[in-house]
């Protein structure tokens, strides 16, 4: 065999994301695109914010040829400088620049932080359901992924984490909002996971870290708010994406953010910078970290996914499936009563994609996207209504 076993292997499991998406190609090609629903990626799909383009007007306009040039590995000082102002406000934790490094996406921040981190077989817990991607950060490092079951309603199940942890345990990562279910994480959850790990880290004698992956922070329903990790417990680190609130998912631009208290900081910080660099990243992309700096505080139309999110809602209602519903983020995972492959197969026969809930650990399930307009997803209900009425009529 030419290439890895690693890499056959993903090949063989991975993404039902993309394989769905691929389906959604062909079924576009059959049956015509207006005919088709594609519900699978959460590929942003609205405009970024008219910041967005000024940042890029001003930077066309005053255009010089050194904005194309390396930087320090951790990213432009005054860049950096900006995302710290970001974090103290959301965070409620004062950060400076010294604690921030400029990543490319939450995805490269992830893989800069289990570098710096990670040991041969130390273990990453997270709750399932989970976003899949997280088992291959994990093993790019030598670490184990290990999911913990969550609540029925997709809370926190503490009591599996404090199961789950061993002294193997190095890091405890969270998704709020979390991908796939919408999920968001209580503040009375996260204090007691803080709780919870600095119990247990004490006993074990050895830092348990908890690192938030946070692309979703902004993009929360119904007044909802995200609680902070850095309030709650010192050795925590945070991985942020502007790939949903700006709608940049293409230019890859987001960072990691230190607690300033967390244990031997400066050892982690200079292991995140190095790791930046040999992991093949060097620096995150010089003009979308231009762009960032005058864009931090904005954000997309939260209120068009708002919409979205009860446009589909509604459509479940109508069809008698349960779901939990989403408080942010850009997908709703409902419940199905059948195998979820077989689901997702019957839907594609009325033009309708949706990606199967065991690619996100949690089968008869599915994940539906909420990238799609408004206009796209009422059209959708008639086509939804009858899949669903044909099920229920087969013997």
């Amino acid at each position: 065999m030419s290439i890895s076993k690693q890499m056959f292997f993903y090949q063989e499991k991975s993404s039902w994301i993309r394989k769905m998406f691929e389906e959604g190609l062909k079924l576009k090609q059959e049956l015509g695109e207006d005919k088709v629903f594609d519900l699978t990626l959460g590929n942003p799909d609205l405009p970024p914010p008219e910041e967005v383009y000024l940042a890029l007007k001003e930077m066309v306009e005053n255009y010089k040829p050194e904005y194309h040039r390396y930087m320090p590995n951790a990213g432009f000082e005054d860049v950096r400088a900006k995302m710290a102002e970001k974090v103290t406000l959301e965070q409620g934790v004062k950060v400076s620049v010294k604690e921030i490094v400029m990543t490319c996406g939450a995805a490269g921040a992830l893989n800069i932080i289990f570098k710096a981190l990670l040991n041969p077989g130390e273990e990453v817990l997270f709750p399932a359901p989970f976003f899949v991607e997280y088992f291959f950060y994990t093993e790019n490092h030598q670490g184990i992924p290990k999911p913990v079951p969550s609540k029925d309603d997709f809370s926190l199940d503490l009591s599996a984490f404090e199961e789950a942890i061993t002294e193997r345990t190095k890091i405890v990562l969270i998704n709020s909002p979390n991908n796939p279910t919408g999920q968001v994480y209580s503040e009375e959850e996260i204090k007691g996971l803080a709780e919870l790990l600095s119990e247990k880290s004490k006993r074990l004698g050895k830092t348990i870290y908890l690192v938030s992956d946070e692309p979703y922070r902004n993009l929360t329903f119904d007044g909802v708010a995200v609680p902070s990790i850095l309030k709650h417990y010192s050795n925590s680190i945070i991985a942020y994406s502007f790939s949903k609130e700006l709608s940049l998912a293409g230019e890859r631009i987001g960072f990691a953010a230190v607690h300033p208290d967390i244990e031997e900081k400066e050892l982690l910080l200079s292991a995140m910078i190095m790791a930046n660099r040999i992991l093949g990243f060097v620096n995150a992309p010089a003009l979308a970290q231009r762009i960032v700096m005058k864009c931090a505080f904005s954000k997309v139309k939260v209120e068009v996914y708002q919409e979205r999110r009860d446009i589909l809602c509604s459509i479940l209602d109508e069809a008698n499936i349960s779901y939990v519903r989403p408080k942010g983020g850009l997908f709703i995972f409902p419940k199905v009563d059948m195998d979820d492959v077989a689901f997702c197969e019957h839907l594609k026969k009325w033009g309708i994609l949706a990606v199967p809930g065991r690619g996100f650990g949690k089968a008869n399930h599915v994940r539906l996207s909420l990238c799609i307009p408004a206009e796209k997803l009422k059209a959708l209900r008639e086509p939804f209504l009858s899949a669903i009425s044909e099920l229920k009529l087969r013997p």
